[in-house]
């Protein structure tokens, strides 16, 4: 007998992508869904976010492609530059035409938020905020939950989204191994897009990869990708230090350089990695997206597979027999999709720092692409 999602109440843990994501597909099947997030705030970090083509063809399963579409950018192709400026080559972004989107895009994060976080009010999600799980107890047919506030609650299904610091991660596998630093920092800045600005860029062979991303019709952001050590910088270190590292580049990346101002909201982060062997679920409580498999931003792919452990999640307990079913069924489609990316990552930043040739870098870039245009 197949499960009846309609009669499962369930717990999302983390308002982030993922989380949104996961509870808006389980509304869709009728489920109730409770989502709480710590931040009392329902904050959105980062500046903007690179959408790979499988991506938005997940955000269209979704339901808001059409939104991205408007708001944010979607096309095709990377062009792939000298440090100079100078024209190395295209780099196509692969999808099938059947699926109906581009082969890329962006958007700003809060932007993304909006649209999300719209339908998840729409759907009939219950919200709470300021709220995090101090307690979780299992028995063979659903979750005991303890609440920081003082309440409990009793769940059939129990979602950890809560990023790559996942509490839940901890609270089910205690001994999971941590997030590493990969060596690498990012910087990220918004700045206006110049009307030639049509695709993604990358400029290559310098001390730092650098690239941008149109988010808007008039708006787009720049990336550095810089081998540094695990370190934080002050507001005041932010502008000299990005100018420091953008001296040597040419073309529109000088333009940016000259333009900048203490004032423009750069952000500087040191990047980790993680991955959790499977499984990723213990009973009924199962990780998803950074919680199970946090990665670095080289294939602009992290949002996504988030997003397609929501669809994909919905989609087994939609057809299992039982939750054990839906949760085994999930991680066996999830687990080499999802290392695909957070490896490929790893290994395009590792020839980043050793300023391997463009070459190599974009054929990592391009092969893992080419798999992930796949179906899921």
């Amino acid at each position: 007998m197949t499960l009846r999602v309609d009669r499962l109440k369930v717990l999302i843990i983390g308002s982030g992508i993922g989380g949104m994501s996961a509870a808006i597909e389980l509304r869709k099947l009728g489920a109730t869904v409770d989502m709480i997030d710590i931040d009392p705030r329902w904050r959105v970090y980062g500046a903007g976010i690179t959408i790979t083509g499988p991506t938005l063809r997940a955000f269209k399963a979704l339901g808001i492609y059409p939104e991205i579409a408007e708001h944010g950018y979607v096309g095709h192709g990377i062009r792939v530059c000298s440090v100079d400026g100078e024209f190395i080559r295209d780099l196509e972004t692969p999808i099938d035409p059947a699926a109906g989107v581009a082969g890329c895009g962006g958007i700003t994060r809060p932007i993304l938020h909006k649209l999300l976080s719209a339908k998840i009010l729409a759907s009939g999600v219950t919200v709470r905020l300021g709220v995090s799980v101090d307690q979780l107890i299992q028995d063979g047919e659903g979750v005991d939950v303890a609440f920081s506030d003082g309440t409990t609650g009793r769940y059939d299904v129990v979602v950890g989204s809560d990023g790559i610091s996942s509490r839940t991660r901890e609270q089910i596998f205690p001994n999971a191994p941590k997030p590493e630093y990969t060596g690498q920092s990012v910087w990220r800045v918004f700045t206006p897009r110049p009307a030639d600005i049509d695709r993604r860029h990358f400029f290559l062979g310098g001390p730092a990869k650098v690239g941008f991303t149109p988010v808007s019709n008039d708006q787009m952001y720049l990336f550095a990708l810089e081998r540094t050590e695990k370190e934080f910088r002050t507001p005041d270190q932010l502008l000299p230090g990005l100018t420091e590292l953008l001296k040597d580049y040419g073309g529109p990346i000088r333009t940016i350089r000259e333009s900048l101002t203490k004032d423009d909201g750069i952000v500087f982060r040191p990047l980790a990695a993680f991955f959790l062997p499977a499984p990723w679920h213990v009973g009924r409580v199962m990780l998803i997206g950074d919680a199970a498999h946090s990665t670095t931003p080289q294939l602009a792919s992290g949002a996504g597979i988030a997003v397609e452990d929501a669809l994909v999640l919905a989609e087994e307990l939609a057809g299992a027999e039982s939750v054990a079913e839906a949760f085994d069924a999930f991680v066996a489609r999830r687990e080499e999709r999802c290392r695909l990316v957070v490896e490929s990552s790893i290994e395009i930043g590792r020839l980043e720092q050793a300023q391997a040739p463009a070459a190599a870098q974009t054929a990592v870039v391009e092969r893992a692409l080419a798999i992930l245009a796949q179906p899921i």
